[in-house]
């Protein structure tokens, strides 16, 4: 008898089917069609706020749904006409950027030279930032160009925004580094 390979892929086929199928029902697991309501029970009594997806200038909508003030689930909002319920892959991982254990919650420092990171203030943090700042911009400082020129500006320091931070914010933060001179501006969600 001669068997084509089509024959053979279909006999195959068929063979692997039957013992996966056999092996499900051999363990006892039944074949009837599972209803997907592990969502549903997740969000039966909560709370659903309508927002804003924080990663980009679309502006996706998105529902934040709430137990006792405690966020249970994110998703699009079907409602919106920008992403009629769907998320770009970040947009899915809003709900991560909020209760993700990896979080980093406290300011951490570590001096120079030393090995280990230890925890500080905020206050003394933005202090410290701020006066490093001031320090940079002071000593590199290029109010004129050798041709004589007016250009105002620092190339020791650079801007960078990022893609969690609303357009109002990343709109202020660049007007305040233009202030200081700085020119390299950029923002991590435009990469």
């Amino acid at each position: 008898m001669q068997v084509s390979r089509r024959d053979f892929l279909r006999v195959s086929a068929g063979a692997g089917a039957g013992t996966a199928l056999g092996g499900l029902v051999g363990l006892g697991a039944t074949l009837a069609p599972a209803t997907a309501r592990a969502q549903e029970l997740r969000i039966k009594d909560a709370t659903t706020t309508p927002s804003i997806c924080p990663f980009c200038s679309v502006g996706c909508a998105t529902l934040i749904h709430t137990i006792n003030g405690k966020i249970v689930n994110i998703e699009g909002d079907p409602r919106s006409p920008h992403n009629e319920g769907t998320l770009c892959p970040k947009g899915a991982a809003i709900y991560q950027l909020h209760l993700n254990p990896n979080r980093a919650t406290k300011v951490l420092h570590r001096k120079p030279g030393a090995s280990d990171w230890e925890v500080v203030e905020l206050e003394w943090a933005m202090d410290r930032v701020a006066e490093l700042v001031q320090k940079t911009r002071d000593e590199t400082f290029i109010e004129r160009l050798p041709n004589g020129k007016l250009v105002n500006m620092t190339p020791a320091l650079f801007g960078l925004g990022g893609a969690t931070l609303d357009n109002e914010f990343n709109h202020v933060c660049q007007k305040f580094w233009r202030g200081l001179g700085v020119v390299a501006i950029e923002n991590q969600a435009r990469i």
